[in-house]
């Protein structure tokens, strides 16, 4: 099942809504990463970035920067779709919230800091309520 193309359905339909948790990205050795309880992992040349729940980066005494509150856009947006990222980057951007954007097959994932994370749902509810008025 192929996923949403059209621009203003996917911002329509977005339907953010905030895991709950409070979550961190760590770096760490590919022998390390298979131990964790990951939820997502990125591979890179220096380490393996992986996204943990707070506890259990702590539990194992990990270091982290930033704790971050995660979104999901519920809408099923295509993996070449254009433009939906640019979107909500530039309305969370304009509202001076940063976000870490994580895609996968079905939706997109926003990690944005613990402290913005109702600020952003605001956000990106009037950026899909504004896009289905017009």
């Amino acid at each position: 099942m192929s996923g949403e193309h059209d621009l203003d359905i996917l911002i329509s339909s977005m339907e953010p809504i905030r895991r709950d948790g409070r979550f961190v990205f760590v770096a760490v050795s590919s022998v390390r990463a298979m131990s964790l309880p990951s939820l997502a992992t990125v591979h890179e040349d220096e380490a393996i970035t992986a996204v943990l729940r707070q506890e259990d980066a702590d539990a194992r005494h990990l270091r982290y920067d930033v704790v971050c509150g995660w979104i999901t856009l519920q809408v099923h947006s295509a993996i070449d779709a254009v433009g939906l990222t640019a979107a909500f980057s530039t309305a969370l951007a304009d509202a001076g919230i940063g976000s870490n954007v994580l895609a996968g097959y079905y939706h997109d994932h926003l990690l944005v800091p613990i402290d913005d994370v109702d600020r952003a749902l605001q956000v990106l509810h009037e950026l899909a309520d504004t896009r289905r008025e017009s």
